[in-house]
């Protein structure tokens, strides 16, 4: 009895099943999609060839060949995230491509590192490390700046300030968020005080002159001053000058000049001024601030003023009335010899006694008995010189007994 020739199984070829390779749907995928497609229908061929030649054993082998062609496009690498890493398979060609495969997107501010450009290879640490925004104040400067770092300490390292002895408005450990924080940083300063002749000088992170001033022990009273705002940023290097004072209040009465009030007066001859009215000085009440500033007293500053007494302006005729030129019967007289001799020619002269006064030396009484105004002596020459005129008229030389006689030479 002859047996039937037994038939060989079937060769079953394990399918790849889509979304098991990482990147699969996008551009790298479906080109290495092509690749594995390519890679099987050789295969296929040369099977089918090969199935008339060689046993199916042969063929098995062939297609594990082909298989390992296909795996040896897998890479295994390292990407570390913010700190956090993770291993990868992938067919990705360089760096820029795998983080597109795996959705992570980078800006201006963040590191990749090696650079998006760079060939991937299997093994391979990709680190990835996002910038975030710090609003920093740094010594009452106030700046926007980036750091990849991710906690206060790592920032400031990385920004290059000075830490020790600073003051911080977050604490080293603290975590930055992708959103960023504010941080204050005053750095250690030194400021020297010059205080009650003494010199003392202080290593300080204050954020005024003012808190400067306690941490040195130096206390302000009164009226002190330091040489620059008390609210100001203090500097490094920075000299201050406390300036202890004392002050006081003084009052004085201090006159308040009059006016003067001039009045035409037709009835006056040119020339000549009555007063009417005698100006009144007022008064008023002046305070002033009187300061002395580290020993030395400074000028007084006036403060306020209030009036006491309103002056009182004083009133004066002044004469607009014609001159006459001459008197009958006295205008050829010597008139300057009578005038040397009694007051040595000067209009305003008055005896040792203050009765007499003028040119001619007229007592009140007969000045103003012959139209005069005031006194004689304040009158002008020529209307003294008139009015002599008049009374010759009236008693000849006799008003002038010692020098009477001159006016006849």
């Amino acid at each position: 009895m002859h047996e039937q020739p037994t038939q060989a199984a079937p060769l079953v070829i394990p399918a790849v099943v889509p979304g098991t390779v990482p990147g699969q749907g996008s551009r790298a995928g479906a080109r290495r999609a092509a690749r594995r497609r390519k890679a099987s229908g050789s295969a296929g061929a040369a099977a089918g060839g090969l199935r008339k030649l060689v046993p199916q054993a042969l063929v098995v082998a062939f297609l594990a060949g082909g298989t390992s062609a296909f795996v040896a496009d897998d890479k295994a690498v390292e990407l570390t995230v913010d700190g956090v890493p993770r291993t990868l398979h992938t067919f990705a060609d360089d760096v820029a491509e795998l983080l597109a495969d795996e959705g992570v997107a980078v800006g201006e501010h963040d590191i990749v590192a090696p650079g998006p450009a760079e060939a991937l290879a299997s093994g391979d640490e990709i680190v990835v490390r996002y910038g975030r925004p710090v609003a920093l104040t740094l010594d009452g400067q106030r700046r926007q700046v980036w750091t990849t770092a991710g906690t206060v300490e790592g920032a400031l390292r990385q920004l290059g300030v000075r830490a020790e002895g600073a003051y911080l408005s977050a604490s080293r450990g603290a975590t930055i968020s992708r959103q960023g924080l504010a941080l204050d940083v005053r750095t250690e300063r030194a400021v020297t005080f010059l205080a009650d002749g003494r010199e003392r000088t202080i290593r300080t992170n204050a954020a005024t002159v003012r808190e400067a001033l306690a941490e040195a022990g130096i206390t302000l009273s009164g009226q002190d001053v330091t040489s620059v705002p008390a609210g100001s940023f203090p500097r490094d290097g920075q000299t201050v000058n406390v300036l202890r004072i004392t002050g006081s209040r003084q009052v004085r009465e201090e006159s308040v000049p009059y006016a003067v009030e001039q009045v035409r007066d037709p009835l006056l001859f040119a020339g000549t001024e009555v007063v009417e009215r005698q100006g009144v000085p007022g008064v008023r009440r002046v305070t002033y601030s009187l300061r002395t500033v580290n020993g030395v007293r400074q000028r007084p500053r006036r403060t306020g003023e209030e009036i006491v007494r309103e002056p009182v302006s004083r009133k004066v005729r002044v004469g607009t009335r014609p001159l006459p030129t001459s008197v009958s019967g006295a205008d050829g007289l010597d008139w300057g010899a009578l005038a040397a001799c009694e007051s040595g020619g000067r209009p305003n002269a008055v005896d040792p006694s203050g009765t007499y006064g003028g040119l001619y030396q007229f007592d009140p009484g007969t000045w103003r008995s012959l139209g005069g105004s005031g006194t004689a002596q304040n009158a002008p020459a020529a209307e003294q010189t008139f009015r002599a005129k008049k009374l010759y008229v009236q008693r000849g030389a006799s008003p002038w007994p010692h020098c009477g006689r001159r006016l006849h030479r």
